[in-house]
């Protein structure tokens, strides 16, 4: 078979990159060798928000009585229920994704695992050798596995294996505070379900301010054990459990029983055994091939290539939206270099980031790590007495925003905030507009909402830049 743009994946960035290739006018074939539906639909954000669902409504109902209004009885989480709609409302997630699959003609989608044989060329099993002029990577990714856990036997499982159970068990450790240990952790807690979610090395989510990371170990611990940098002295399988034995920081040791251990401790890109070795591709450290995060064409021995990577397999910015983004992108320019054209470099988009716990975490640009120290000024601000968030009981949270020193352009920001999906989408904006503080302060804030938090937190920013910069540039600042 011979094609000019042939697409190694069917998911969210495959789909995009397939429907790129032919609104550019190239022939075009989808290649897939597991269930279709998108990470995205069948075992990452949907999913996983339909549990986080079901856990606020749990949570609103136990923290009624604080607005004065009282129920009969206890809350009670029928396991079996909640898995269920979590089940069935991703099934229709997915089914919205196979009805899209199943608009492609059928002469342009190939059902098999495709395997490298050279830069232009894939052996597909039980399928045709396909040819093509360009090649488009977009083989997702997988929850990691750790070979350390694998004693665990069944009581292991990953975030995959959640979404099909079929009643909520007692007890869950999960190891690795990362989004997705966060996000189930605390909703799990939140449904009744006896949690712990331990770390090594102080990580918490995407965090790396110090102040906003500190803060949210404290507010998280409220509800449910969060212990960053765990002192694990065993895990092992106990009968039909694990039992796992803590060493707390005064030395005693502390052994608590679990159903299961959730290991989640991030997902690996699909690129191995897809024959990479047989290509000329510069790979990475981790075996990812290396490419221009514009076009993203991969990087060749010899410079350019005729293969394009996107989505969760690139490891760029692993979400849907960028994969979306990344599929458009490497669809068309794959499509332009088979057909003879210049490639074109694609539109990327402010960096934005959104954990979805509560309070919820939020990152805008590249975070604090990514800032040179004394190039930026820092304004932050707290929730506690913020007007809107104690009027729904939501004043929790701390939010710090970052602008350049020299010019008072808006850098970014970290923050463990109510509504921080939407704090977030409006710095986004700004960051991608390349507002100045003074800018953003001109724009308008409602009362009272949540993001009158914002103004705070720029008004705060300003006085910092104010203090600090030269005189010449005070006046267009302020």
């Amino acid at each position: 078979m011979q094609v000019d743009v042939a697409v190694v994946g069917a998911g969210t960035a495959g789909l995009a990159a397939y429907r790129a290739a032919k609104a550019a006018g190239a022939t075009a074939a989808i290649i897939e060798g597991g269930a279709h539906g998108t990470t995205c639909a069948r075992v990452g954000c949907m999913p996983s928000k339909l549990l986080i669902a079901a856990a606020e409504a749990a949570h609103a109902l136990r923290k009624a009585p604080l607005f004065g209004v009282h129920f009969e009885g206890r809350v009670g989480v029928n396991g079996r229920e909640v898995m269920d709609r979590v089940r069935r409302e991703r099934d229709r997630f997915v089914g919205f994704v196979l009805r899209e699959v199943e608009r492609i003609p059928q002469a342009d989608r190939i059902q098999g695992y495709a395997r490298f044989v050279d830069n232009h060329t894939l052996e597909v099993d039980d399928g045709p050798r396909v040819t093509a002029r360009s090649v488009v990577i977009a083989t997702g990714s997988q929850a990691t596995r750790s070979d350390s856990l694998e004693a665990l036997g069944e009581r292991l499982v990953i975030s995959d294996d959640v979404f099909e159970w079929h009643d909520l068990p007692k007890a869950v450790a999960v190891i690795g505070p990362g989004i997705i240990g966060l996000e189930l952790g605390q909703a799990l807690h939140r449904l009744g379900v006896h949690v712990v979610v331990l770390g090594r090395g102080g990580r918490v989510g995407p965090l790396s301010d110090p102040e906003i990371r500190s803060y949210a170990i404290a507010a998280f611990n409220e509800e449910f054990t969060l212990e960053p940098d765990a002192q694990i002295a065993h895990l092992r399988r106990h009968g039909e459990r694990v039992a796992i034995g803590r060493t707390a920081p005064d030395g005693s040791q502390e052994i608590e029983h679990f159903d299961y251990v959730l290991a989640a401790t991030g997902r690996t890109p699909n690129v191995k055994g897809i024959g990479l070795e047989n290509t000329t591709l510069k790979l990475d450290a981790k075996g990812v091939p290396t490419f221009d995060p514009l076009t993203t064409q991969a990087v060749s021995a010899d410079g350019a290539s005729p293969v394009f990577i996107a989505g969760d397999s690139s490891n760029f910015i692993p979400l849907l939206h960028e994969a979306q983004d990344e599929g458009r992108i490497a669809g068309g320019n794959a499509a332009r270099l088979a057909l003879g054209k210049r490639l074109s470099p694609g539109l990327r988009r402010a960096p934005i980031g959104v954990v979805f716990t509560d309070p919820q975490i939020a990152i805008v640009g590249g975070g604090f790590h990514s800032l040179k120290s004394g190039s930026f000024a820092t304004g932050g601000m707290r929730f506690e007495d913020q007007g809107r968030a104690r009027i729904l009981i939501r004043n929790k949270g701390l939010m710090n925003l970052y602008a350049d020193r020299a010019s008072g352009r808006f850098l970014g920001a970290e923050m463990l905030a109510p509504g921080a999906e939407h704090l977030a989408h409006l710095l986004a904006w700004a960051l991608q507009a390349r507002m100045t503080v003074a800018q953003m302060l001109e724009m308008p804030f409602y009362h009272p909402v949540i993001e009158e938090g914002l103004r705070t937190a720029l008004r705060a920013l300003k006085r910092k830049l104010s203090a600090g910069l030269p005189e010449h540039l005070e006046e267009q600042t302020i």
